[in-house]
């Protein structure tokens, strides 16, 4: 009897919603009554089966999911990777590109920091790219334009690093004042930062990013890019390291 009902569940479920409602109109009303009687007799006495379908509709989702955001970031390649208003720090030949959309009023984010340095520390090959996503108030987008101004400086990318390093890692909500004396102390020109800071690329750069993140589906920070694919959320140094290794062999250890 259960692997008859098993069989018949299956089969039912597989079937398309058009053609099992064919199917089930030529029951009559005892023969169907009948048949959802089993089935939920069965479904209570096995509710595993109910598990087991929940995780497999869970496993073809996050594959759909996947496949969206590969797409997503084949057709935006040369923003997400190669922009000119970007800021890109590691080795900028590396054979795996780890792209950071981030805020400096992000608590996770500034958790996270660290596992960004150790990975670079500990992986020569990898290229570092970083985005400015001010989505936590009106301080976060006020320090974000400080960051670009800073980036127009600073073609190598070492004085920004220095720079987001204090900021982010520093204590308070960040604004445009602690943005400004992050920069002072990293050694930019904080008249020129206070320039451009209003001026159309830092706007341009903050644009070209939130229309990435929209594409991509990001809703909040950190969220990566990391070969073709997308990370959402602080999920720790190790499994950084797993989707660095897998755009770079296709396994989790190479």
């Amino acid at each position: 009897m259960r692997t008859a009902v098993r069989l018949a569940l299956a089969a039912g479920l597989m079937l398309p919603l058009g053609s099992f409602a064919s199917h089930a109109q030529s029951f009559s009303d005892s023969q169907r009554g009948e048949i959802e009687k089993i089935i939920h007799q069965y479904l209570v006495q096995h509710p595993e089966v109910l598990q087991e379908a929940i995780a497999e509709l869970e496993k073809k989702q996050a594959a759909a999911e996947a496949e969206k955001h590969q797409a997503v970031v084949k057709d935006n390649a040369d923003a997400l990777f190669h922009s000119k208003r970007q800021v890109t720090v590691g080795n900028p030949q590396g054979d795996v590109t780890f792209v950071e959309f981030f805020d400096y009023n992000c608590g996770y984010c500034k958790r996270a920091m660290s596992d960004m340095f150790d990975m670079m520390k500990s992986d020569p090959k990898l290229r570092v790219v970083l985005k400015e996503f001010p989505v936590l108030g009106p301080g976060s987008v006020e320090a974000a334009r400080v960051a670009v101004a800073a980036r127009m400086q600073d073609a190598t990318g070492k004085k920004y690093l220095d720079f987001h390093q204090r900021l982010l890692g520093g204590r308070g909500q960040a604004d445009k004042a602690r943005a400004l004396a992050a920069a002072k102390e990293a050694g930019f020109d904080v008249a020129r930062i206070e320039r451009d800071m209003m001026g159309p690329e830092v706007k341009a750069t903050l644009e070209e990013n939130f229309k990435l993140a929209e594409k991509l589906g990001l809703n909040g920070t950190p969220s990566y890019v990391i070969g073709d694919s997308v990370v959402v959320g602080a999920v720790g140094l190790e499994a950084l390291k797993e989707k660095v290794n897998t755009a770079r062999c296709g396994k989790a250890t190479c």
